[in-house]
């Protein structure tokens, strides 16, 4: 069932924007910037209880967002959202996150993300109410395992690693190394049902908004850390996840050789990508990369966080999740150029105002 909850004040600007998934992470931290921007924000949220515990409003969410409690896969919860509402931008947050979470629970994430993004194009047509703009989050889990370069020079795609290779303890592509994911130069080749239903929305928005005229925009984001993200959902926010341990005394286990590579971006930084990809003037149709443009091992960022907990040093624990990739970080460069978009915070900064954050929060059974 579909609920309105509180109005607030208009903003400064004038117009609509929807954002789905709106009570979420993302959603409460874009929220300030989009009344710069708009008259009314309008979120749509489930409050799904792996998210919200309790199924209330979050503290966090600026009080002026008009929130709309219902799921988007569900026509209803649509037409209770444009019975007043002409948007004239809708950012689509809304989705199942959880990469390992995907392979048990595979209709849950395609239901969510694939069926709860037709739904909102087909309420959008009955309605007769197309946005000038769709911004879709997705997932740079649309890449896989991504490209990787033989010592000659040749970029090859490895596919995914098996159990079988896993077992062993092959973790890396033999005399090769990864390259930067860059939606220009590496394809889309997901390995776990998250990034293949992450793949298929930006599939579906591109085909159906070029041929309504509202023009689609895709972020693909690295790993999204920072104050704000949920502390009890165990299928999202390894850095959260790091800080909790360190805090109680423990050590980080690392799985694999601690030696993956990831591209950890402050949700500062994402916010503000999100909020560019809203006003950029023509951002274009390929999809744009949005992460701190680095890398850094697991290993980096748990030995930070203990460091600042002054916890036992992080070990390598051999353990391996499939459905995980090995590598990843991303060009940065379309993003500069097509949003005037550029990362600002660095690991050491991020890690410091997330343990900051969680120093304060409730403490929460690991």
């Amino acid at each position: 069932m579909t609920v309105p909850m509180s109005t607030g004040p208009a903003g400064a600007r004038g117009g609509v924007v929807v954002v789905t998934g709106g009570a979420g992470f993302i959603g409460t931290s874009i929220a300030p910037g989009l009344f710069e921007r708009f008259e009314r924000v309008i979120a749509v949220d489930s409050l799904h209880p792996q998210i919200h515990p309790d199924s209330t409003r979050p503290r966090d969410l600026d009080e002026r967002v008009e929130l709309v409690v219902g799921d988007v896969t569900v026509a209803e919860t649509w037409e209770a959202v444009l019975a007043d509402a002409a948007p004239d931008v809708v950012v689509h947050l809304a989705a199942e996150t959880g990469t390992a979470q995907s392979l048990a629970e595979s209709t849950r994430h395609a239901t969510a993300n694939v069926v709860g993004t037709t739904q909102m194009f087909d309420a959008l047509l009955r309605a007769d109410k197309l946005p000038r703009r769709i911004v879709l989050t997705s997932s740079r889990a649309v890449y896989g395992e991504g490209a990787w370069r033989r010592g000659n020079g040749e970029l090859f795609y490895p596919g995914q690693r098996t159990s079988e290779v896993l077992a062993r303890g092959e973790w890396d592509f033999a005399e090769a190394e990864p390259v930067a994911m860059r939606s220009s130069e590496v394809r889309p080749a997901p390995v776990s049902v998250y990034g293949a239903t992450k793949l298929a929305q930006e599939n579906l928005l591109t085909a159906w908004a070029q041929a309504v005229g509202v023009e689609p925009v895709i972020l693909r984001l690295q790993n999204v850390y920072g104050p704000g993200q949920s502390l009890i959902n165990p299928y999202t926010g390894i850095m959260s996840l790091f800080c909790r341990m360190a805090k109680a005394g423990r050590s980080i286990p690392l799985y694999e050789d601690g030696e993956v590579r990831r591209d950890f971006i402050l949700i500062d930084d994402v916010a503000q990508a999100v909020l560019a990809a809203v006003d950029a003037p023509a951002p274009g149709l390929e999809p744009i990369d949005i992460g701190s443009g680095e890398h850094q091992t697991i290993a980096r960022a748990a030995e930070l966080i203990a460091a600042r907990y002054g916890a036992p040093a992080p070990h390598v624990t051999g353990q391996y999740r499939q459905g995980d990739v090995r590598h990843a970080w991303s060009d940065v460069s379309l993003a500069q150029k097509s949003l005037d978009w550029t990362p600002r915070y660095t690991l050491e900064t991020g890690i410091e105002r997330l343990a900051d954050w969680i120093d304060t929060q409730p403490i929460v059974p690991l």
